[in-house]
């Protein structure tokens, strides 16, 4: 852990073989990483510099949180998933395993990423003007992401939207609207979405 430039709040659980305060490859002014209280960080994780994290923070193992991000309280994050540099992400996400959260991506609070979820940024890769047009999604407040479901650059996802899983989503998602398929095409409202099991009679409300 490189102790001058990291800041860990109270009591964090720090697994065997964890880096914290790794410096970020780009040439880029180099700042602390700030971790809230709680965190319980898990064998093989690397946290880089340059990024404050709020509280509760829980990773799985082998994940990655680059440089210049901005993330709030409850977020967690499981085995194998990547949360590029540059991105701003809300309170209370849980990211599932194996996800890719690209580059300049927003994402509100309480979403959820599942399993496999690969979110992009640049609609033109090796284009001599990615850096300029590069950016990625916004979802939403309460937005679910099935699993292995890919998010193309700028769309924006809608508040408590639902995409079903192995969705490609091209373009933007009203808030409360499940859209599946690829391309992804509304398919109903969220509050019209049946409990399977018959535990509950309507799992969500918009």
């Amino acid at each position: 852990m490189n102790g001058d430039l990291v800041t860990l709040g109270k009591d964090p659980v720090i697994e065997d073989n964890v880096v914290i305060g790794r410096p970020p490859d780009r040439d880029i002014e180099v700042n602390p990483l700030v971790i809230g209280d709680r965190a319980r960080i898990r064998s093989a994780s690397v946290l880089y510099l340059c990024s404050t994290i709020g509280a509760d923070l829980e990773t799985g193992h082998n994940v990655l949180i680059r440089e210049q991000n901005v993330i709030g309280d409850g977020l967690s994050i499981w085995t194998g998933s990547v949360i590029d540099y540059g991105c701003r992400l809300g309170s209370r996400i849980k990211i599932h395993c194996m996800c890719y959260v690209a580059q300049l991506t927003e994402i509100e609070d309480d979403v959820f990423l599942g399993p496999g979820v690969m979110i992009t940024n640049d609609f033109h890769p090796g284009c001599e003007k990615l850096r300029e047009c590069m950016r990625g999604p916004s979802i939403r407040a309460g937005a679910i992401i099935g699993a292995n479901a890919t998010i193309l650059p700028r769309v924006v996802i809608g508040p408590k939207a639902f995409v079903g899983a192995g969705s490609v989503v091209v373009e933007d998602v009203p808030g409360g609207v499940v859209v599946a398929g690829n391309p992804a095409k509304p398919m109903k409202s969220i509050n019209d979405l049946k409990c399977k099991t018959g535990l509950t009679e309507v799992p969500y409300e918009a």
